[in-house]
């Protein structure tokens, strides 16, 4: 019907169609039906075809596409051997991948659950199976973990050592506790110079928040999207402007990919093609040059923590609540679900602020005195 009416656009009934299958399988919960071509090769490459086709129609991000494939191709390695087959596969076969991992690969809790949330995309979605009981399914251990932070005087020797963008990018990091690729990704449109605030959209667990635009980088901030805005205005005469648009807006929005305010704060230096679209544009900023530089940093400030450019994020938050800020905002700023994870920082706070007094040093305070 949709495709007979000339007053629909062409990418209208796709879209149309897109948003019913997400309804029916990912909102009611229903599970599609076994394919055929999804099922039968022992490597299962037409799963990870279906696997990839399912995954964008939901729209997760590209990242989150890499690591399900990763993982569901690594389980495919585990699982199927001799003659077994995708059909073949049970409950028992995703119990013992979780189990081997926490066992005999030794790896962290977090790892595992993105394993699992892989797998069990693929049972679901692809394979049209529900997993049962896998209650006794070895998992890796969790212990409480304090974040390690950063004093005040060393975050200052870890900028000391760090120059240009990455600077620019670290401090930016700091002075507003973004994720390093929601800063990555971080548009035009989203930084409000005036208001002092940045707007993080789609941030982890795809909701958006606001946090501080710290005044100390506001001018060089607009000194590098002059030459931002520079780049952009070649990438549109050499007929690569068009950014990435998110999800459907690209196809609402046709000639919002080519327009000043979506494209990215921090482009990256080169052109690549875009792996999903195989469009040639300006993606963001990869977060490999801003990681290293930090690490480089850390040597030669002399700073012995295993810490890493997430260190600021955590130091963001424990800086803070020493200044008073109360643990709700700071929630907010952080795009924390529960006030419980923000907690954890109190704890470091705690162990910072108010350390129990050594006896050693009551011992030898006591023999001064005699």
């Amino acid at each position: 019907m949709l495709r007979e009416d000339e007053k629909i656009l062409d990418w209208q009934p796709r879209q149309a169609d897109d948003a019913l299958k997400l309804y029916y399988f990912h909102f009611l919960g229903k599970a599609g039906p076994v394919r055929p071509d999804a099922i039968g090769s022992a490597g299962g490459p037409d799963a990870l075809k279906e696997v990839t086709r399912l995954i964008r129609l939901r729209h997760y991000s590209y990242s989150t596409e890499r690591s399900y494939l990763q993982w569901i191709q690594r389980f495919f390695t585990y699982a199927l051997r001799g003659e077994k087959k995708l059909s073949d596969m049970t409950t028992t076969d995703f119990r013992d991948f979780l189990s081997h991992l926490a066992m005999k690969e030794k790896v962290s809790a977090s790892t595992q659950n993105q394993a699992f949330n892989a797998v069990l995309f693929l049972y679901r979605h692809v394979l049209g199976k529900e997993t049962g009981d896998l209650g006794y399914t070895v998992r890796a251990k969790r212990g409480q973990k304090l974040p390690v932070v950063f004093s005040i005087e060393e975050i200052k020797q870890l900028f000391e050592h760090i120059s240009g963008i990455n600077r620019l990018f670290a401090e930016m990091l700091y002075g507003s506790g973004m994720r390093i690729m929601e800063l990555a990704r971080l548009r035009v449109k989203d930084v409000d110079f005036t208001a002092a605030t940045i707007f993080v959209r789609s941030g982890k667990g795809d909701k958006d928040r606001s946090t501080v635009l710290p005044s100390a980088v506001k001018e060089r901030l607009l000194e590098h999207l002059k030459g931002v805005k520079e780049l952009h205005e070649k990438d549109l005469t050499a007929g690569y402007g068009e950014v990435q648009m998110p999800d459907a807006l690209g196809r609402k929005y046709p000639n919002a990919g080519r327009e000043w305010a979506w494209q990215y704060v921090f482009p990256s230096l080169k052109l690549s093609v875009d792996p999903r679209s195989g469009r040639v544009g300006r993606h963001h900023i990869s977060d490999n040059p801003i990681q290293e530089a930090v690490k480089n940093a850390l040597k030669k400030a002399g700073i012995a923590k295993h810490a890493s450019v997430h260190t600021l994020r955590h130091s963001f938050a424990t800086h803070l609540l020493q200044a008073g800020v109360n643990i709700r905002e700071v929630q907010d700023l952080l795009g924390h679900k529960s006030v419980e994870t923000t907690m954890i920082y109190t704890h470091v706070l705690r162990n910072m602020a108010n350390a129990p007094k050594s006896p050693l040093d009551a011992l030898y305070q006591s023999d001064t005195h005699l």
